[in-house]
């Protein structure tokens, strides 16, 4: 059991002190599944990486392996080892770059642009009824921590040199 006292001696509520949010946090992800290697949908191992991938592609305009990068918030040599395995189980292709024929761009196949629908569908629908079961109040508490709990990661990443760790938050998978 953790001590659930504010710094100055006033009693915190347990479920407002940071280590039983840590708590939370580490159960959402066993009870989410987020740390099985991909078993989203039945008979299909498609690794969280290729997933969020897959939905970047299919958000708009071809991205370059740098772009992509960008947004996954990877290491380029990760999201180039993920490219091709995307390539090779033909969810992705590489095109030359029209505007520069020196470069790729990642074009998300129809095959790939399925396999992201059933996933997003898979996603939303478990999404729909974790909320529709929370009150409305408890909505706009997850929103507003959530909101918060995100803008605080992006100010002070797990990955920062402050920490000890590698400079950038860019991850490698």
């Amino acid at each position: 059991m953790y001590d659930a006292t504010i710094h100055v001696g006033m009693p915190m509520k347990p479920e407002m002190d940071p280590h039983h949010l840590h708590e939370l946090f580490m159960d959402l992800m066993l009870v989410t599944g987020l740390l099985q290697p991909g078993g989203y949908l039945p008979g299909r191992q498609v690794p969280m990486s290729q997933a969020f991938a897959l939905h970047q592609l299919d958000s708009g305009e071809p991205l370059s392996q740098q772009e992509l990068a960008d947004r996954l918030n990877l290491e380029k040599s990760s999201v180039s080892r993920l490219v091709t395995e995307l390539e090779r189980q033909g969810l992705v292709e590489r095109r030359r770059d029209p505007a520069n024929g020196r470069n790729y761009r990642l074009q998300i196949t129809e095959a790939g642009r399925a396999l992201h629908a059933r996933l997003a569908a898979t996603f939303h629908d478990s999404y729909v009824r974790w909320v529709d079961a929370m009150t409305s109040d408890e909505r706009q508490a997850l929103a507003v921590g959530l909101s918060a709990f995100v803008r605080e990661v992006r100010a002070h990443p797990l990955h920062s040199p402050a920490r000890g760790a590698p400079s950038g938050p860019k991850r490698a998978v």
